[in-house]
């Protein structure tokens, strides 16, 4: 089990130097980790895993687009998720909804989505590339900070991640409209706190959240 720090600029295009290297030590299943919505008031975190086939660079000339999932437009990664998905192995995904997010605390909650989407890939992997977490599992392992902006997996795995929960979000906005959740995706927006104000709290806000839980303590009828 280990961490790496690395320096990485936003212009940074993520490679398979990490990849190539653990297929040359003979690990032919190595899943590329990351989570979205950790930040967020609302809604659940997700994870993702993906697992790329081992081959040569030529091979993954079609992923040239994909970045760390913050650097795209949400236009380039819908596009991006196909082109993943078309070129992986295999991909699972996992997610914790709000209110186990409330009684675990976010860290075990990102832990739990990251070990189920390991679980939901229809090959069990020989080794984890993650970004920035460690997971308690026998798999061996390495977290890189910055992982989504150094590492193809892991920014494959965060354009799924993000992907899966923004479709997520917008089904919950249809749940419960007028929250705004398809564009906001419930994170701290200014469009998001006028919807707390207008509406009040509801099932699919982390209750133990600041902003959250200093709403419910002004108003306990919120």
């Amino acid at each position: 089990m280990a961490t790496s720090t690395a320096k990485a600029g936003a212009d940074q295009f993520p490679s398979l130097t990490h990849e190539f290297r653990l297929w040359a030590e003979g690990y032919r299943a190595v899943a590329g980790i990351d989570e979205a919505g950790r930040g967020a008031w609302a809604g659940p975190v997700v994870a993702a895993a993906v697992v790329l086939q081992p081959d040569s660079t030529e091979r993954y000339t079609s992923l040239a687009p994909v970045r760390d999932s913050k650097l795209l437009s949400p236009r380039q990664r819908d596009l991006c998720y196909d082109l993943i998905l078309d070129e992986a192995l295999c991909w699972g995904v996992g997610r914790v909804p709000a209110e186990q997010i409330d009684r675990m605390g976010i860290l075990q909650a990102t832990r739990l989505a990251m070990l189920q989407a390991v679980d939901a890939l229809c090959y069990p992997p020989d080794y984890l590339l993650i970004d920035a977490v460690r997971l308690d599992t026998h798999r061996p392992q390495l977290a890189l900070i910055k992982g989504d902006r150094l590492c193809l997996s892991i920014a494959a795995a965060s354009i799924v991640a993000k992907v899966t929960r923004d479709r997520a979000m917008q089904d919950l906005e249809r749940q419960m409209p007028g929250y705004g959740f398809d564009r906001h995706k419930g994170y701290g927006t200014e469009l998001h706190r006028d919807a707390l104000d207008a509406r009040g709290v509801c099932a699919a806000h982390r209750r133990s959240y600041a902003p959250i839980a200093a709403r419910l303590a002004s108003d306990p009828d919120d």
